[in-house]
């Protein structure tokens, strides 16, 4: 038993501290690369539709899967990384009962979530904007993703447990293999059943299915150090109090995305159909970037949260410094390459010189902000693994609540440069807050080691 924890655990304990981070980081831009595709085939096969009101619908329910994850996120980080302390602390058995409270906890959460959001799907249709020809198809959609409800929120959630005990290469499987079956049975329900719409939406229910069950039987089957049996499902108010702390930053990052994306609509609207597409193309662009720093951010918070717990202070401070340099300088170079060929790169997706013309402004102002995003998000992981719920919570609610008056005073001010600017700032600010909030807590972390370590 001892042999096989050592053996699973190798990558956040023994292994060179560069190998462990792209063993960490690798196989989460792997899955990433996977779900962009997914986003363009699934557009592509509900375009083929040659129906807009259909293709709303699905624009539409954007912000309820957002909600999903959100709750998703809510037991995975939380769980995940009081898992990664746990196994530093070499307190497996409780390890093993988080990774079962996690489990079900979120399959419960998800039933209930459905049985809340049944009768009031036409409520819930409404507040998402859904009218006239829009209504039918997005009710159709989001019927299946209600029905669907606990195994979304659970195939995220179980992804960040099988994460957080170094098995970032399960972890993938399991993504990539839910994103499969989604891209193999989309056509098949749209096109052969003449499902529509709602087709899609099954199939990206299957899809989660298919990962919960690989997540399922790693975790029982593979993994020495969790366990998702009943018998290891033992509440108690402590651990709960754990989970949550650092899952609720989480949860309002994912929140407070829903808010931004849609704030962001409605301003850029205000301009016309240029900006609106200006920005759309250039979120595209931005979303390589965005997601190689996600990697980073995600990827190696487990690493960060065993060499704490272990007390292992030289790891610890060298997993930080390598991390950052690694995620910079790919950051920097991708954006030196893509401000160099902006107009090339816009030229890409769209003809129109308006939109080409200010796609660049746009997307100066986006490279500009992804360096600010990515130290933003990687402080906040730093602090989720640390377990300090108010320097995570403090990170989150900036990061959403900021961009809010910044983006109001600077349509104000400054019209539609303002709207453009306006992320750029917010994340410029947030990342200044992350810096300071990690030279207050480092000290007090190595300080905290050092005693522990006079004591031993």
């Amino acid at each position: 038993m001892e042999n096989m924890d050592e053996k699973s655990l190798y990558y956040l304990e023994k292994a060179p501290v560069s190998k462990a981070i792209m063993h960490m980081v690798i196989p989460m831009m792997l899955s990433f690369i996977a779900t962009i595709i997914y986003n363009i085939t699934d557009a592509y096969f509900i375009g083929k539709l040659n129906n807009t009101a259909m293709m709303a619908s699905v624009t539409l329910a954007l912000p309820f899967s957002c909600v999903l994850m959100a709750f998703g996120h809510l037991f995975g980080v939380g769980s995940g990384t009081f898992i990664s302390r746990l196994l530093g602390e070499k307190n497996i058995d409780r390890a093993k009962q988080v990774s079962s409270i996690n489990f079900w906890s979120s399959m419960m959460i998800g039933v209930v979530f459905m049985a809340i959001c049944l009768p009031f799907l036409s409520s819930i249709l409404g507040i998402l904007g859904a009218d006239g020809e829009t209504f039918v198809h997005t009710k159709n959609y989001l019927l299946m993703f209600v029905i669907g409800s606990p195994f979304v929120i659970a195939s995220i959630s179980l992804e960040e447990a099988v994460r957080a005990e170094g098995a970032s290469t399960a972890s993938m499987i399991g993504m990539i293999s839910g994103v499969v079956i989604n891209i193999v049975l989309n056509p098949i329900f749209i096109f052969v059943l003449h499902m529509n719409v709602m087709g899609s939406a099954l199939a990206t229910v299957l899809g989660n299915v298919t990962s919960v069950g690989w997540y399922m039987y790693y975790l029982q089957k593979k993994s020495s150090v969790q366990s998702i049996s009943i018998k290891e499902f033992k509440p108690s108010k402590e651990i709960f109090a754990n989970i949550l702390k650092v899952g609720i930053s989480a949860f309002l990052l994912d929140g407070f995305m829903v808010i931004t994306s849609l704030l962001y609509n409605n301003y850029s609207m205000i301009y016309g159909d240029s900006v609106v597409a200006g920005f759309g193309i250039s979120q595209r662009i931005i979303q390589i970037i965005d997601f190689i720093s996600m990697s980073f951010a995600m990827g190696t918070v487990p690493l960060i949260a065993y060499a704490y717990s272990s007390q292992n202070n030289k790891r610890l401070m060298d997993i930080i410094k390598k991390t950052i340099v690694y995620m910079l300088g790919i950051i920097i170079t991708m954006s030196v390459i893509l401000l160099t060929l902006k107009s090339q790169v816009i030229g890409i997706f769209s003809i129109d010189p308006k939109v080409i013309g200010i796609g660049q402004q746009i997307l100066l102002a986006q490279l500009c902000s992804t360096v600010f995003a990515a130290l933003s998000g990687l402080f906040t992981g730093i602090f989720q693994a640390f377990g300090t719920a108010v320097q995570a919570t403090v990170m989150s609610i900036l990061r959403g609540l900021i961009f809010i008056p910044i983006l109001i005073i600077g349509n104000m001010l400054f019209a539609v440069n303002g709207v453009i600017w306006a992320m750029t700032l917010s994340e410029g600010i947030t990342a200044v807050v992350g810096i300071v909030l990690w030279i207050g807590i480092r000290e007090k972390i190595l300080k905290h080691l050092l005693v522990i370590q006079e004591h031993e």
